[in-house]
């Protein structure tokens, strides 16, 4: 069955602090893309601590992992990527304990493969409190960079410096001893669109075996030779045709459908069926005219393709209150959200979210200490897997709470559930705390 068109949709949920209160909204439709989080690896560094401290450098092992925005970018995309140090090989170099908010890391992130050189990252001015001689936390940094060649790319951390305000500006620099890192995470990037943005039209949703229906497309590759085909459910069938795709990407061409058996035709460019460049399948439907025996009667049905939805229950969610001078965590579940894919096609979906910081009387708590453990199942019979999201912090730059991945035929009921836990700093000021979570289903 060939799908509908994917639709966003987005449902605002609204934190209290305090005695808290979650309330929701419905709003229009924004998309929101899922990172890809690369892999934890570990590095020799060499750390020079700062001259006051009067200790000699340090060489250790840091813990890193670098992630991506897209993992299937184009040449011209700009990728954001984030360099994550989870355990880093310095330390606070002196006894004295360092407040909050006073660490400003950087770095870089070293490119391979298809595409060379570095990327600058950098952190905002954020860390917990780090006593004396204790370990640095895990810190995160941002930047981008432009993809200018096809093919696969690696990421690899890199240098990197924590930077203290802190009585005095002190810089930490540690460098990879033996350059490059291993790679964390790899890209890889397409000359023509990006998977996802082809699209395919049928002049017709039905007609007799051998007649012939006219197939246009739009966002293929300029130029690219493009097969139009039928599809009797999983297989392909013998039912094909060559098409040129124009300066702008589209087509339009006609497929001659023998095959009674055709449940949908694609469009795809290169030597085999890909839905990362393909369209498709859009409905077709073959009348068979295959004589009715005497005293017999032709019973005929159609599936119709669906949509794809989601829906909450409830439309309220209480954190647990905190205690002014100790903090800690406000904890609350999200509200079951079903996700029902009806659309019949080879597409899957995701779900992601993110937050904005939470606002009250006495100032803001920052929206990266609101993090959250996805749960997600499906229901009996569905034809996809649902993919739980990552643990972590939800924070405004977004995260995915749940996702099912392309495939022939995909669909099914599923539910979706998160424990919510914002962490709230010790001396925050009394009173009620307000953000705003989107959902978002692609």
């Amino acid at each position: 069955m060939g799908p509908t068109p994917r639709r966003a949709r987005r449902w605002r949920w609204t934190a209290l602090l305090g005695p808290t209160a979650l309330a929701v909204t419905a709003g229009g439709a924004l998309a929101c893309p899922a990172s890809a989080a690369g892999a934890n690896v570990d590095f020799g560094t060499h750390c020079i601590p700062p001259a006051v401290a009067g200790i000699p450098p340090i060489d250790g092992t840091t813990t890193a992992n670098v992630a991506v925005d897209t993992t299937r970018p184009r040449v011209g995309d700009k990728v954001t990527v984030t360099y994550t140090v989870v355990t880093a090989a310095a330390s606070n170099p002196t006894e004295l304990a360092l407040p909050a908010d006073i660490m400003t890391p950087t770095g870089k992130v070293t490119l391979g493969g298809a595409q060379t050189g570095a990327v600058t990252v950098a952190g905002p001015k954020k860390n917990p409190p780090v006593p004396g001689k204790a370990a640095f936390p895990s810190f995160s940094m941002t930047g981008t960079f432009t993809v200018t060649e096809p093919g696969r790319i690696t990421l690899s951390p890199g240098d990197y410096n924590i930077h203290t305000s802190y009585i005095m500006e002190l810089d930490t620099p540690c460098t990879v001893i033996t350059p490059p890192a291993p790679v964390s995470v790899t890209v890889t990037a397409t000359d023509g669109p990006p998977a996802g943005t082809r699209s395919i039209s049928l002049g017709a949703a039905s007609g007799a075996p051998g007649a012939g229906v006219t197939v246009s497309g739009s966002h293929f590759t300029p130029g690219a030779a493009v097969t139009l085909a039928g599809r009797a459910g999983d297989t392909q069938t013998a039912d094909t045709a060559t098409v040129t795709a124009n300066a702008q990407g589209s087509f339009s061409g006609s497929l001659v459908v023998r095959d009674k058996a055709t449940t949908g035709i694609v469009a795809y460019e290169g030597g085999s069926w890909n839905p990362d460049r393909g369209a498709g399948p859009a409905v077709y439907t073959v009348h068979d005219d295959t004589p009715v025996p005497g005293n017999g009667q032709k019973l005929t049905t159609t599936v119709k393709a669906g949509t794809l939805s989601m829906t909450q229950a409830g439309d309220s969610v209480a954190l647990s209150a905190v205690d002014f001078g100790r903090g800690g965590p406000a904890t609350g579940r999200l509200n079951t959200v079903t996700v029902k894919d009806f659309r019949g096609g080879p597409a899957g979906w995701s779900l992601t979210g993110e937050v904005t910081d939470f606002t009250g009387p006495g100032g803001r708590i920052d929206a990266d200490e609101l993090s959250w453990t996805p749960a997600c199942a499906a229901k009996a019979g569905s034809p996809s897997a649902c993919q739980a999201g990552s643990a972590g912090t939800v924070g405004d730059s977004g995260a995915t709470l749940a996702s099912t991945a392309d495939g022939t035929l995909t669909g099914g009921e599923f539910t979706v559930d998160a424990g919510l836990s914002l962490d709230v700093p010790a001396f925050t000021p009394p009173g009620a705390y307000a953000g705003v979570l989107t959902l978002t289903l692609t």
